[in-house]
């Protein structure tokens, strides 16, 4: 599938950024369909089934965050929070009710489009994570659980290469905490942050260069933790 094929619902009150959007994504050679309203939007979502949707929470008749819900109900499909909302609790809330990602206003142009396009990958690329993950000079087979560098091969435990599969499953997206202790740990140890901080700087001291200042394993303070294997990087003009 290629970009000129892809659908993207836009669910956005203001006129003003509905138009900014709508010439960005059009000059991506995405195709746009637009709703006002929280009603609008999931009727749009049912009967144009787009391959991605961008979605304001301060909506006229509703939340956004009721939508993405209502939506979460029967698709999959991947949804971008684009709010002016900053608080870490209505961030989490968007996550947390099935939200892929949240970029707040006002955005870089750059990184939308970068996080669009990771979010499109994941669609196109599904749930298979059988290719092998890049990080820099360590390459990482996670359905054979085989990691090797230039010495050889590199000691990964069960634990980190679930933990590198869940993240390699929504590859530059935001994985929140409860969601990977529910996937990795069970749905026993939802209370274990601790647990999971350790896991992710074992993994980072195993496939990061300079593990203080990850690349490939990054922290969103207070949501969760981004996976961005050398496949998913993206270039941007103001990084």
């Amino acid at each position: 599938m290629t970009e000129a094929m892809h659908r993207i619902l836009v669910v956005e009150d203001d006129p003003a950024i509905r138009n900014v959007l709508k010439a960005l994504l059009e000059s991506e050679r995405f195709r746009l369909a637009e709703a006002s309203t929280a009603a609008r939007a999931e009727i749009e979502a049912r009967a144009g089934k787009p391959d991605l949707l961008l979605v304001d929470l301060g909506l006229p008749d509703g939340d956004g965050v009721t939508v993405i819900r209502h939506v979460r109900e029967w698709s999959p499909v991947p949804i971008i929070v684009l709010s002016a909302r900053t608080a870490e609790d209505q961030k989490i809330a968007a996550l947390d009710a099935g939200a892929d990602d949240y970029v707040t206003k006002p955005f870089s142009t750059p990184e939308l489009l970068a996080r669009v396009r990771a979010a499109l990958r994941r669609v196109t690329r599904g749930s298979d994570v059988g290719h092998v993950l890049k990080f820099g000079h360590i390459q990482v087979d996670v359905a054979r659980r085989l990691a090797r560098g230039p010495d050889g091969e590199v000691h990964l435990t069960p634990l980190e290469y679930r933990l590198l599969e869940c993240l390699a499953r929504h590859a530059g997206l935001i994985v929140t905490q409860g969601q990977l202790l529910q996937e990795v740990w069970g749905p026993n140890h939802l209370g274990d942050s601790r647990g999971l901080r350790v896991c992710v700087k074992n993994l980072r001291s195993k496939i990061e260069a300079d593990p203080h200042r990850p690349r490939y394993l990054v922290t969103d303070p207070g949501l969760g933790y981004r996976l961005r294997p050398d496949d998913a990087i993206e270039n941007r003009a103001d990084s």
